[in-house]
């Protein structure tokens, strides 16, 4: 399965069961291990949970197996891994702690041009 479509395919997923705040980092040019990661919120552990055992099932499904998960049984951040796609699902208060959309930006660096002369 394209990389694209199995994004597509998780976003879906995620909205479907009622995840929040879902974001989708293309990492092609950051990193080497995966092409999209997809960040999304649930509302509780049980939710957390239940959105990455969802995830997991649905890519099975579609013929994509998880290389991956860890996190499942505290449930306040699963990660799966997917191979080209990596999925996050976290709880509130987690995700604002590590931030990884900041994490994995792409920030423009800032030129600071110095005059010649002394």
């Amino acid at each position: 399965m394209q990389a694209e479509t199995l994004k597509d395919l998780i976003v879906e997923v995620l909205d479907s069961q009622k995840a929040t705040e879902i974001s989708v980092l293309d990492v092609r040019g950051v990193a080497s291990f995966t092409d999209f990661m997809v960040i999304a919120s649930g509302t509780s552990r049980r939710h957390v949970k239940s959105l990455a055992e969802r995830v997991v099932e649905r890519a099975r499904e579609a013929g994509v197996r998880a290389l991956g998960v860890e996190g499942g049984d505290a449930a306040e951040w699963v990660l799966i891994d997917l191979g080209d796609v990596v999925v996050h699902v976290m709880q509130p208060t987690t995700r604002g702690f590590y931030n990884l959309e900041k994490l994995w930006s792409v920030e423009t660096p800032v030129s600071h041009d110095r005059e010649a002369g002394g």
